[in-house]
């Protein structure tokens, strides 16, 4: 069949019966798309339904949420929780674990963690956002769900995503067997297949850094990005592309090549990003389409996450490109051990 006529659900039932996955997956991730259709609804006519700007009220991280926040997340909320697949499902908007069907989450099979529209400041100028989510198996054997169902490692993900609503829809995602990417025909209300089996280059041209926090940067964090921008640098200084919405600006690595950052500095030793919701889903699609994610020291999918909201730094995109970064960012960590084992004496 003709790739472009490859529906998301056919694409789903084909991976379903080559890996054994049960209907209840394909189920899952159609629950998702559809919540994707119907938010790429809302984006479009943002302006004129009054959903712009931002609500009276702020997130559990402090961040002032947007109306569209909270219209994605009502959204995929009320697609998914019915859907009977679920056990566990948590959000970037909310607190806490939200209450599911007690019947239906005493048998689902997988939690769903997502952020529901990343990038939504930047949704009154126009600028690509999108949404973002992580697919764990259960590990408790009965009834609801809990928070140790959700709090497991990335690499043991099983499948994971995001989509992007800007000049069109785009529906990305990996079960664990290579990217695919699906563009939303519009006339049909179908994902259809557009970009099979993403391969991310080895290198890029291109970072992606908030360099407006250059100040609070480490050492090693500040001589990498020195180094991309350097004339001197082998075929010429790098190009800095920074939309400040990290689906967009990881969209557009993940085709292209080159890297992302958002480090830990010394206002924010852990980053700004949470892991659940942002970090390990992308670190599962990355390294699925031959590139890299770590937080500058240890790999994002091996961190085993504490909490529903923990924060992590970044540095996630072509291969090269990250493990160049991490070099530059071991200077840090010796920095940091050698401060620690200087004697008292010396130190006062």
């Amino acid at each position: 069949m003709n790739a472009h006529l490859v529906t998301l659900e056919h694409h789903l039932i084909s991976e379903q019966r080559r890996l054994g996955r049960s209907g209840y997956f394909t189920g899952l991730m159609t629950s998702i798309a559809t919540a994707a259709k119907v938010i790429t609804r809302e984006v479009r006519r943002a302006g004129l339904t009054n959903v712009l700007g931002a609500a009276n009220s702020s997130n559990t991280h402090g961040e002032t949420q947007q109306k569209l926040d909270l219209l994605a997340n009502d959204l995929l909320c009320r697609t998914v929780m019915h859907s009977g697949h679920l056990c566990a499902l948590a959000s970037e908007e909310l607190p806490d674990l939200l209450p599911l069907p007690v019947d239906e989450a005493s048998t689902g099979r997988y939690t769903l963690a997502f952020d529901p529209l990343d990038g939504s400041s930047n949704i009154d100028f126009n600028i690509s956002v999108g949404t973002i989510f992580s697919i764990h198996r259960r590990v408790t054997t009965e009834g609801p769900g809990t928070e140790e169902d959700l709090l497991q490692r990335g690499s043991r993900q099983i499948a994971a995503g995001y989509v992007v609503y800007g000049s069109s829809t785009i529906f990305v995602y990996s079960s664990g067997n290579g990217v695919h990417g699906f563009t939303l025909d519009p006339t049909i209300g179908e994902f259809i297949l557009s970009h099979p089996n993403i391969r991310t280059p080895a290198k890029g041209r291109m970072y992606s850094v908030n360099e407006g926090n250059r100040h609070q940067w480490t050492p090693g964090v500040r001589a990498y990005v020195d180094a991309l921008r350097s004339p001197d640098r082998v075929g010429g200084p790098c190009t800095s592309r920074y939309v400040g919405s990290l689906v967009a600006d990881f969209h557009r690595n993940l085709l292209k090549g080159g890297i992302f950052l958002y480090p830990g500095d010394t206002k924010n030793p852990n980053g700004k990003l949470r892991l659940l919701y942002e970090a390990a889903p992308l670190a599962f699609i990355a390294e699925q389409a031959g590139g890299r994610a770590s937080t500058g020291h240890l790999p994002i999918l091996e961190l085993q996450p504490a909490s529903l909201h923990q924060r992590v730094p970044l540095v996630i995109g072509s291969a090269d490109d990250v493990r160049e970064a991490e070099w530059y960012f071991r200077a840090d960590e010796t920095r940091r051990r050698a401060a620690e084992h200087v004697p008292v004496a010396l130190a006062s």
